[in-house]
């Protein structure tokens, strides 16, 4: 059997997804041309003055601002390997919205309750790894793996959370984009869409 390469297409097999990511990739691009400018103005969220139209663009474009090329490396592995799953079962209006949402509740919290300078698509990760440990559920019975990636994760970022209060990982981010997560696991065991 001869494989033809010259009849191989790539596919856009997750818009959302592959959007999200080459959207992160030129931010992080111009953060690295800017040497950091551009995600202290456009991709980072912290509290400043309300009357700045910036400030509202803050709230969800943290979600795509990148410290460094590891930063961004090991967020979108974990975005690439699970996301796809999660707009195909969920379908890419919801995937959307999840998203924004899971960014809009990260930067209120953060403005609110701890006023850190944060950045970075790790909620939208630890919301995705929680949601698609629903993807198995059906008819009535949640599978142990469920409860176990609960377990492992929220526990990891409470310690974290607790103990190194002092890293720049932002732990509360990562528990809020698991907690929404599971939210819109619940959520989705009912509905089909937002809509």
């Amino acid at each position: 059997m001869n494989f033809d390469f010259n009849s191989l297409q790539f596919d856009y097999n997750s818009k959302v997804i592959l959007t999200y990511l080459f959207i992160s990739l030129g931010a992080w691009f111009l953060n690295f041309i800017t040497r950091g400018s551009s995600n202290k103005l456009l991709f980072s969220n912290y509290r400043s003055s309300w009357w700045n139209p910036l400030t509202y663009i803050r709230l969800f474009t943290h979600c795509i601002g990148h410290k460094d090329w590891d930063h961004f490396v090991s967020n979108f592995l974990y975005i690439l390997l699970i996301g796809p799953m999660i707009e195909e079962k969920y379908g890419s209006v919801n995937l959307i919205l999840m998203f924004l949402i899971t960014s809009l509740v990260i930067a209120f919290y953060n403005l609110i309750f701890d006023n850190n300078i944060i950045l970075g698509a790790s909620g939208n990760v630890y919301m995705l790894i929680v949601l698609s440990s629903f993807s198995n559920i059906s008819e009535g019975k949640i599978p142990l793996t469920v409860i176990l990636i609960c377990i492992f994760y929220v526990i990891g970022e409470v310690k974290g959370s607790l103990l190194e209060r002092k890293s720049k990982i932002y732990h509360d981010g990562h528990l809020i984009g698991a907690i929404c997560g599971l939210l819109f696991g619940i959520f989705f065991l009912t509905h089909t869409s937002f809509f």
